[in-house]
């Protein structure tokens, strides 16, 4: 640690202004330093999926279970156990079951008292790992007092079980045990969990990403690694017309509508007038939609709205490859590639025919081009997604709490990939005329997605708006991970070999040792216990989600129901408390009211474990290299104190 110089040390001194007062900051900031690490919590690719999102972080992935084992392992049944948990996890619905079962008043007082006093043992052995100020200022305000009695040792107290029994008594002859349990729930939760990462992908596909979000903007210790989903909900909340095609077309696809509709208020009106205008008497057979149950006009509407965002998608992407050359997608201007004499197209040295000839808003010789009524359309969209306030508290918190990449504690946290060449080394890729790779490449783009919400340079911000597009689709974004997005190809032609996203090179490369120790050294890390941790790719049935002899470890294994048929599973998380990692493999979520009825829990399996060999403290963390920091700035000012060269301040002289 370098000498700090006087003025700085005049400044410490305003906080800490006698030898006293620095002497107890010290002590508390050591005391701290061996203290257990807290436990991180890592959660990637919900896809919209709220009741199977909410349900983990709830249970904290089998965390919140453990803890409970540990305390009653030994003295509860099963059933006795998995009540308790559900307690925890939706006290509200639990205590409404419970009433609801007709238990009269004497015997709904003796469940209160039985379920207080496990939970009060539960919240002492969760808090024991934290300082007193630490636990003080997670609890809820309104019963702060009452907990910190109850879970707090008083040797002062000669009948100790007695003046327990007295708050408890109290808490539920006054009628406050609901508004008490569901308070000391969520300070166990809370300090079960110290910390959340979220590693992409909150959007498309599920019906919630709205409803996870709003959890979010709550919780007490978070940090987001931004997926390719959520930069093109990103670039439509900034006005980009391109992704606001696309994530509509993402909620048409899915049969999700309605979170634009009912969950962000999107006025979708203008398009569907515009749809049922232009393609009213076509079946759009080629349009179909996933993952719906709307039948009749509505399942007409919703392939109407399929189509017409699809080809106003088509058009817009071709505009800005025409646009933006530098961005090396010529490729993708697919409208312009076809032939409208016989409406067949020319990919790759081969000719397929079209699917669907009925392209009645394309101009042969301008294909690109808007009409006049999708113009107006997309006007419309463009003003609805700008003004949504809902939606722009979202993406404030993506942008508050969120980056392309985290280095946290040891471990690379991000959602997608690293641009690789096929020999292992950084790829070199060109944005705006800078030839970037590695770290400076991520931080680069991490610079220009925030100039498309916050720069006053209008050209920057342009280059910002157009650069969450790239990121979202182009085959050098660390987040896209494939050769190309083949969304034309899917839906227009029937030759499968059309459609198929080759990988990048980081896919089959992470199995080796060297290229991975190259990308964690790129970041600053290194040793035995530096991980890669990313999603993104679903696992697939039967392969092993930890590459590279457990130092990478991708933890998507489906939480979005339109993966689960090829992963056979709803998702890994993934655990890092003071003992070492855990990855979890989880079960289909059946739905919140089983949860509560029955104690069903979502069953989880630990798939790999690296345990530590001494439990880590939080001296192991990068918190406890910022305290060190913090100690030897005021052991410096000690020495100043001490030494007369920097007075105490409130202390009078001595003469």
């Amino acid at each position: 640690m370098k000498k700090l110089d006087r003025r700085y040390l005049e400044r410490l001194s305003e906080l800490y202004r006698t030898i006293a007062e620095a002497s107890t900051e010290i002590i508390n900031l050591n005391s701290i330093l061996n203290l257990p690490k807290g436990t991180e919590h890592f959660i990637t690719d919900i896809h919209g999926e709220y009741e199977a999102f909410s349900h983990v972080l709830r249970n904290g992935s089998g965390a919140v279970r453990k803890k409970i084992n540990e305390v009653y392992g030994r003295t509860l049944s099963e059933k006795d156990i998995r009540e308790l948990a559900t307690l925890i996890y939706y006290p509200s619905e639990k205590i409404a079951l419970v009433k609801k079962a007709g238990h009269g008043p004497t015997e709904m007082d003796d469940w209160y008292r039985v379920m207080l006093y496990r939970l009060i043992e539960v919240c002492k052995y969760v808090s024991s790992k934290y300082t007193r100020s630490k636990v003080r200022k997670a609890m809820p305000e309104e019963y702060a007092y009452v907990i910190e009695e109850l879970i707090t040792e008083r040797n002062d107290i000669a009948d100790k079980q007695q003046y327990y029994d007295s708050i408890v008594n109290t808490i539920i002859r006054i009628g406050r045990a609901d508004s008490f349990i569901k308070a000391i729930a969520e300070l166990i939760r809370r300090m079960v969990v110290d910390h959340l990462h979220i590693l992409g992908d909150i959007y498309d596909r599920g019906y919630g990403p709205a409803e996870i979000m709003d959890v979010l903007m709550d919780y007490h210790s978070l940090d987001i690694q931004w997926g390719n989903h959520d930069i093109e909900w990103m670039g439509a909340a900034a006005g980009h017309w391109a992704c606001i095609a696309n994530v509509i077309r993402f909620c048409a696809r899915y049969g999700n509508l309605d979170i634009l509709e009912d969950g962000y208020g999107i006025n979708l009106l203008p398009l569907a007038q515009f749809a049922t205008n232009t393609y009213g008497d076509d079946p759009c057979e080629f349009f179909q939609t996933k993952g719906t149950e709307t039948i009749g006009n509505e399942r007409e509407m919703n392939v109407r709205i399929y189509k017409a965002i699809c080809i106003l998608q088509f058009k817009l992407e071709g505009q800005l490859v025409k646009k933006r050359k530098e961005f090396g997608m010529e490729d993708r201007n697919l409208l312009e590639k076809i032939n409208y004499g016989d409406y067949t197209i020319e990919l790759n040295g081969k000719t397929y025919n079209l699917l669907d000839r009925n392209l009645p808003t394309v101009d042969p010789k301008d294909p690109n081009a808007l009409s006049k009524e999708e113009q107006y359309v997309m006007e419309r969209l463009e003003g609805a997604f700008v003004n949504c306030k809902r939606l722009q508290r979202h993406m404030e918190l993506l942008l508050r709490k969120g980056s392309l990449y985290k280095v946290y504690n040891g471990n690379l946290l991000f959602h997608g990939c690293m641009p690789l060449t096929e020999e292992g080394e950084f790829k070199e890729v060109e944005i705006y005329g800078r030839r970037l790779k590695g770290k400076a490449l991520l931080d680069y783009l991490d610079t220009l997605v925030r100039r498309a919400f916050y720069s006053h340079n209008p050209e920057h911000r342009e280059q910002g708006k157009d650069i969450l597009w790239w990121i979202w689709c182009n085959k050098d974004s660390p987040l896209f991970g494939k050769d190309k997005m083949a969304t034309f190809e899917r839906i227009m032609l029937a030759e499968k070999e059309t459609y198929e996203e080759k990988k990048t090179p980081y896919y089959r490369l992470i199995e080796e040792d060297e290229v991975v120790t190259r990308i964690l050294a790129e970041f600053g890390l290194e040793g035995e216990h530096a991980h890669i941790i990313n999603g993104h790719v679903p696992v697939k049935r039967g392969e092993n989600p930890t590459k590279c002899n457990g130092r990478v470890l991708v933890i998507d294994g489906g939480f979005s129901k339109a993966y689960q048929g090829t992963t056979g599973i709803a998702g890994y998380t993934l655990v890092f408390n003071s003992w070492g990692m855990r990855l979890i493999a989880h079960e289909p979520f059946t739905s919140m009211e089983d949860a509560v009825a029955t104690g069903v829990d979502i069953h989880s399996d630990y798939v790999a474990a690296e345990a530590y060999p001494y439990r880590l403290s939080v001296g192991d963390t990068d918190i406890g290299v910022k305290i060190r920091e913090q100690i030897d700035e005021l052991e410096q000012l000690l020495e100043a104190y001490r030494s007369g060269d920097i007075a105490e301040r409130n202390r009078r002289r001595r003469y």
